[in-house]
């Protein structure tokens, strides 16, 4: 069996960085070879979005194609918004076929938030369900169905969780829930409301999460304080305290400021127990992952046999 870069990362003990890729609204494959030449390298695996925010883009799995091309490592997005049980199964063969290893199972934003708002939700599955189907297919190697697959598949299975969410003194137990459903890895909401973090990760750690799987914390850069401002207002789920758009809004150089303050909060994650790495989320704006990883002490990236 061949790990992927990701399986052996998170085997190492390594503090581990993964970043963000967002394919285009295009057939451009030159934007996504553009975007993973800045990635590589500098982050241990590359996560594809599938359809971000219900706006209709690339597939994640044939931009996972194009970087397993370029001798990457991608981490395809799954949500259970767009597709029913046949398709998100058959998608998973085909990645699998392609040599994609690394897929993260998530629900998926309403399709009332993007371009396409008449769209109907599927929802055939919710995440945890699709956790679970994974793991089956994969340690079972069985459908939803009962059949069994032909062959065995061999693939890494992610999840997200967001510490930021109501109620939030359960977050932690349902965190615990898709660990057991079949979670390998954690990559959480981005947070920028790090007391509540804590408080989170406290919870994980009494409830020993992390030491069955790693958790990987999600950070963004701020770009702008249109930016912040949207995030704060638009963003369910996503706490961004009002300290921080004060400190965008003063600075003379905000996109230098919201730099600054990304590398901050990564410096302070390494600190916290039972935080495994981070999910680096640039958000269009992935020329900066470099200079982030580089800042933040982060470069170079281990390699693995």
């Amino acid at each position: 069996m061949t790990l992927s870069n990701l399986q052996k990362a998170l085997k190492s003990g390594e503090f581990i960085v993964t970043g963000e890729l967002g394919p285009p609204k295009s057939a451009e494959r030159d934007k996504i070879e553009h975007h993973g030449h800045l990635l590589g390298g500098v982050v241990d695996a590359i996560n594809l979005t599938d359809n971000q925010t219900a706006i209709v883009r690339t597939s994640s799995v044939a931009c996972g194609k194009i970087l397993i091309d370029m001798g990457l490592d991608p981490v395809i997005q799954i949500t259970c918004r767009d597709r029913n049980r046949i398709a998100i199964q058959s998608d998973v063969l085909g990645a699998a076929a392609l040599g994609i290893k690394n897929i993260l199972c998530l629900q998926g934003d309403h399709a009332n938030f993007g371009n396409e708002p008449n769209a109907k939700n599927v929802n055939d599955l919710d995440s945890m369900n699709l956790i679970q189907t994974l793991k089956n297919m994969r340690d079972e190697e069985v459908f939803i169905g009962g059949e069994k697959l032909e062959a065995p598949i061999d693939i890494c299975i992610g999840a997200v969780e967001n510490p930021f969410a109501d109620p939030f003194e359960y977050r932690a137990y349902r965190l615990a829930k898709k660990v057991e459903a079949g979670a390998d890895f954690i990559q959480t909401q981005a947070i920028f409301d790090m007391d509540r973090f804590e408080r989170w990760m406290e919870k994980v750690r009494e409830l020993g999460i992390h030491k069955k799987v790693p958790i990987l914390a999600g950070v963004i850069p701020i770009k702008s304080l249109g930016a912040a401002r949207y995030m704060k207002n638009n963003v369910s789920g996503m706490i961004v305290p009002d300290e921080i758009i004060d400190r965008i809004k003063g600075a003379e150089k905000k996109k230098e400021e919201g730099v600054k303050l990304c590398v901050e909060m990564i410096e302070h994650l390494k600190t916290v127990e039972g935080v495994a790495g981070i999910h680096l989320m640039a958000v269009a704006w992935e020329e900066i992952v470099p200079e982030i990883c580089e800042r933040a002490g982060l470069l170079p990236r281990p390699k693995f046999d």
